[in-house]
């Protein structure tokens, strides 16, 4: 008889297309582990599914879930570096070609063939799932399950301020967008040495904005609803900021980072918006601006933060406001959704 588990599994395009349903416990390949998940996060790439909102294509049905840790339960045969009971997280790029010009060159995250966790493939909203080898690391001692499923967010972060962005000490830097990864970015240019460093949102943003001060920000703008750049020009000598972070996504938020940064700066965005710009990007050259895109993470990201997580050189707890068992999945979505908390876990 087929074993069953339960999994948070979204089932269609349309909004509120996802439920609590009994799917097949997977099998393995020689090359995969069983994963037991003990916690996994939910990422806004979840709630825009939850919502239809997703500019990505989902192959249905597929179990949400792409931030996540727990313990190897078995081993495909050509499994070496890992054994059963090792704890363990796993990257996202769950189906990728290592032979492509993209796998070789160890960029396999950018590989526009790939499948990732919980929209290619079946991701960890579940007790078990089927993971390639090549996809996991250990998770360091001391360093608990809830902790490590926020390393994928961190990697992003670390992926957008870190390689992807030219910030200095002492550099200007604004980061628009409060949610968990303009926060974790706030946090990771503080440590690259941003100063001044500005967190930007809106009136909804307020609890997230006081966040942002915890992790590092030198200011917060935008919480009562005041124009942001009047007040971003008032910095410094008065021509924009060094680096602006767009985590927000939305073509509006472009539009200001293009306002905000002075000529010959850099702006990173990692924020997704399906909408088209609608604006000039005239600005883009007359300044010589740099603008860069960021998405996911490799390999050397993850171990660099999962060691800088278990040294809590990079501080989540501000971040991290509830850990639910997977029944609760609806509630954390929608308090997310509304803004009521950053981060969510669940325990399946």
């Amino acid at each position: 008889m087929e074993e069953k588990m339960t999994g948070v599994v979204n089932f269609d395009c349309k909004s509120g297309s996802v439920e609590l349903r009994e799917v097949p416990v997977p099998d393995i390949r020689e090359d995969d582990v069983l994963f037991a998940v003990h916690a996994v996060g939910i990422c806004g790439s979840d709630i825009h599914q939850y919502h239809g909102t997703q500019s990505w294509k989902v192959n249905y049905p597929v179990i949400l879930g792409h931030e996540f840790s727990g313990l190897v339960e078995k081993v495909g045969p050509r499994v070496h570096l890992f054994k059963p009971g090792d704890r363990v997280v796993s990257e996202t790029a769950a189906d990728v070609d290592l032979y492509s010009p993209f796998g070789r060159a160890g960029q396999y995250h950018l590989d526009p063939n790939r499948l990732g966790f919980g929209y290619g493939v079946d991701g960890a909203m579940a007790k078990y799932v089927r993971v390639p080898e090549r996809c996991l690391h250990h998770i360091p001692e001391g360093l608990p399950f809830e902790k490590a499923a926020v390393a994928e967010p961190c990697s992003v972060a670390y992926n957008v301020i870190c390689n992807n962005s030219r910030i200095r000490p002492g550099d200007s830097v604004v980061v628009l967008g409060p949610g968990p990864i303009g926060l974790l970015c706030t946090m990771l240019a503080k440590l690259s040495g941003a100063d001044p460093l500005i967190a930007a949102g809106l009136p909804i943003d307020v609890k997230r904005l006081e966040i942002a001060k915890q992790l590092g920000a030198t200011m917060t703008v935008g919480a009562q609803g005041e124009s942001i750049a009047p007040i971003i020009k008032k910095i410094g000598d008065g021509f924009g900021v060094d680096v602006v972070i767009d985590a927000a996504g939305a073509s509006s938020a472009l539009e200001l980072a293009l306002e905000l940064v002075r000529p010959g700066g850099h702006i990173t965005k990692v924020g997704w918006g399906p909408q088209p710009c609608g604006f000039s990007l005239d600005s883009l050259v007359a300044k010589a601006v740099t603008l860069q895109g960021s998405y996911s993470h490799n390999w050397t990201i993850w171990e660099k933060v999962l060691s800088m997580l278990a040294r809590k050189q990079i501080n989540i707890d501000p971040i991290l406001n509830r850990v639910a068992p997977l029944t609760e999945w609806q509630s954390c979505f929608e308090a997310l959704h509304n803004g009521e908390i950053v981060k969510a876990v669940l325990t399946p």
